[in-house]
């Protein structure tokens, strides 16, 4: 079953975060990720781009608004994700636990789905 981990953590600069706390996250989230792969259980990692980097739409009223940035206002952001694939949700979970940013935020474990060619959509076994 694929899982989705979604990483939550507070928005900083690597300016603000410093040389240290980037060198740690690096080799934090390498090893994280080279532990998955080593067990089979990775499909994809991803560090996203810093919220100021978003762009978000939605619609109200009927009308589409496109917005720079995060539509919600907060302290956190999403900042990457991992797409595991393991025997059930516990599995997932001990992946979760694991994950280096667990220390400073969130992380969401989701499972996901597959569109189908026939357009069918089906969770992924």
């Amino acid at each position: 079953m694929r899982y989705t981990l979604l990483l939550h953590y507070p928005e900083m600069s690597a300016e603000a975060l410093g040389p240290e706390g980037m060198e740690y996250g690096q080799r934090a989230f390498t090893a994280y990720a080279a532990t998955l792969q080593a067990a089979g259980a990775l499909v994809s990692a991803e560090v996203l781009q810093p919220s100021v980097a978003t762009t978000t739409l939605r619609t109200v009223d009927g009308v589409l608004q496109v917005q720079d940035g995060p539509f919600a206002d907060t302290k956190e952001q999403l900042g990457g994700t991992f797409v595991i694939d393991v025997p059930e949700l516990d599995a997932a979970l001990a992946w979760a636990r694991r994950a280096p940013s667990v220390e400073w935020g969130p992380v969401e474990v989701r499972p996901g789905a597959t569109h189908t060619v026939d357009g069918a959509w089906v969770p992924n076994a």
